[in-house]
């Protein structure tokens, strides 16, 4: 390659270097740029979203009871009503361990079915069936159905003793009565459902009523001890017919049930056989009847014990006491927790709610805008996408500067890995070397191969001497030394004749010049052969005959090409000659002897 040809080389390759140096920096400043604007988004937005999910989170307490104390509100409930409504749940839940906003959730469906609760009766209501809950392992769902139907059986009794005062007796002799029969509030609720207003119409007292389902359970369902006790209350006019006995007072209410029960144990005894329970059915008119009154005639002084007790009951300490031993002390400390966030940061979540209803309100009017004005709605559209899209220009491009770098690394290993292997075949190559030029010091330090090569050198000699014999001869047959040379050469050809095969004649017949004259006739004629000696003929034909391949037709013969490669190379090139100046060649791995050896080869070829 010329000088200028380098040099135009050398000045494209710094034309276009330059300018790619500069366009990779730039990239690379602007995908570093992109990453750490990510970066500040993210972790800025990551801020904003922790800090509001803190706020939220601190809120959150304060802003479930206002929930909740909003749908109470929206049954009309006064705000001091609510007021009082939202300190009683906060105060229960700490006491009990409970849910204050399920406190609350409970008060809007006891306002819902009891109507005219005001000032603090709707507190009580919700409190008394909070607490009978946790009483009777009942949840308070549950629990504020079951005060409303005992309010619609009850209503003049709660009308005449007060809505607080009365509901809060219903909650301690409920929780007297599932301690008493072993029953649950879900049960007891169940009973009642069942009988509705029946007992409660003929004049039988809540206390009775009780006592009469809760001795019923110990042998059955809540629903079904509150079907028979109502088949019962549906049969007595019927009966009391058919019996000829009276079950009602002059004023047609009906009598206590114990009284009842020892009229018609004076008339079948203490128990009934196969043909008075079928009388008895008979006159009442169904089974569910005749099964009530065999089941509570069993034991009609327990019944009677039932019911006086459950009378003396006053206010709710019993359901108190039992809801206080069952309550769980972390309850009680979660609860606590939720308490001091709802009222501390309830206090100021009016004004918080202000602020977030004006920025609702903001909203409201910038989509209000977008109605009105669609162009507005769609120019802000675009400029959101744009933002977006330039966020996922800058991302791609940090992927692709990222994978770039990936795919030089994997380069840079995979060249140090290619290189590291030339490294170890060079090494491979040199102790290969080493080891030849060991082999062949090795080789001639051993005596044998002197004696074999002596033996050669020996071989050739006889050979050559044999070839010029007749020249010898001639030239020095006059000088003592030949005479002996000669003994020896003919007593060694002796000795090869002895050898089957083998015949060398020494005594050649043709003269010098007249091989010489041969010689010229055969090249006339296209036909010359070298000068063959006796030996030489001998030593053909005894090849030819052991070693078939070997002779001269069936010889391979190189290649035509290399033939005209290795004329041509040697062929001086006279024309088109230009001259550098001095050249150097360095062989960036050596040459080993072997390849030199072969070199010199081809070029005596």
């Amino acid at each position: 390659m010329s000088m200028e040809k380098l040099l135009m080389q050398v000045a494209l390759i710094d034309q276009v270097t330059k300018p790619l140096q500069g366009i990779t920096k730039q990239m690379q400043t602007t995908a570093e740029a992109g990453r750490q604007g990510m970066t500040n988004m993210a972790s800025g937005g990551a801020g904003l979203v922790a800090t509001g999910l803190a706020i939220q989170n601190a809120l959150m307490p304060a802003i479930e009871m206002d929930r909740k104390v909003g749908e109470v509100k929206s049954l009309g409930v006064t705000d001091e009503a609510l007021k009082q409504l939202q300190a009683t749940a906060l105060d229960f839940s700490v006491e009990y361990g409970k849910s204050a906003t399920d406190f609350v959730n409970a008060s809007y469906d006891i306002q819902s079915a009891i109507a005219g609760l005001d000032g603090n009766e709707l507190s009580q209501f919700t409190k008394a069936s909070g607490v009978l809950a946790a009483a009777t392992k009942a949840d308070t769902s549950t629990i504020t159905n079951y005060m409303g139907t005992m309010y619609g059986i009850f209503k003049n009794q709660a009308t005449e003793m007060g809505k607080g005062e009365w509901v809060e007796q219903v909650s301690g002799m409920t929780a007297s009565a599932v301690q008493m029969f072993k029953t649950t509030g879900n049960e007891m609720s169940s009973a009642f459902t069942s009988i509705g207003a029946e007992a409660t119409s003929v004049g039988v007292g809540m206390n009775e009523q009780m006592a009469i389902l809760g001795t019923l359970q110990a042998t059955m369902s809540g629903s079904e001890a509150g079907t028979k006790y109502r088949s019962f209350l549906g049969g007595v006019a019927k009966a009391q017919s058919e019996l000829g006995m009276s079950f009602t007072d002059a004023q047609g209410q009906l009598l206590p049930m114990v009284n009842i029960l020892e009229q018609l144990k004076g008339r079948y005894g203490d128990t009934i056989d196969v043909a008075e329970s079928a009388e008895l059915a008979k006159a009442f008119g169904t089974k569910e009847a005749t099964g009530m009154i065999k089941l509570l005639m069993a034991d009609t002084d327990g019944l009677a014990q039932s019911i006086e007790s459950l009378g003396q009951v006053q206010g709710m300490s019993k359901a108190e006491e039992m809801a206080g031993a069952m309550t769980d002390q972390w309850e009680r400390l979660q609860a606590s927790w939720f308490a001091v966030r709802a009222a501390v940061f309830g206090a100021i979540l009016p004004s918080i709610n202000a602020v977030v209803g004006s920025m609702a309100d903001g909203m409201l009017v910038i989509t209000g805008w977008t109605q009105e004005f669609p162009i507005l709605g769609e120019i802000l559209g675009y400029v959101a996408i744009a933002g977006i899209s330039l966020g996922g220009v800058v991302a791609a491009l940090s992927l692709a500067m990222g994978i770039g770098q990936m795919m030089s690394a994997g380069w840079a290993l995979t060249m140090g890995t290619l290189n590291g292997v030339f490294k170890m075949l060079r090494i491979n190559t040199l102790a290969m070397t080493a080891a030849t030029w060991l082999f062949n010091a090795a080789l001639w330090a051993n005596p044998m191969t002197w004696i074999v090569a002596g033996i050669g050198l020996l071989i050739a000699g006889v050979a050559a001497a044999i070839y010029w014999w007749d020249d010898l001869k001639a030239s020095f047959a006059d000088t003592n030394w030949f005479s002996v040379i000669a003994w020896a050469i003919e007593g060694l050809v002796d000795l090869l004749n002895m050898i089957p095969g083998v015949d060398i004649d020494l005594n050649a017949s043709d003269t010098p010049e007249m091989n010489v004259a041969k010689q010229a006739e055969t090249a006339k004629q296209g036909e010359f052969t070298p000068p063959e000696s006796t030996f030489a003929k001998v030593a053909n034909e005894e090849l030819t005959q052991v070693s078939p391949y070997k002779q001269p037709q069936n010889m391979t013969a190189p290649p035509k090409a290399m033939i005209q490669n290795l004329t041509t190379n040697n062929k001086a090139q006279a024309s088109n000659v230009r001259q550098y100046g001095d050249v150097y060649i360095t062989a960036p791995n050596g040459i080993t002897p072997d390849q030199l050896a072969e070199w010199d080869e081809l070029n005596v070829g």
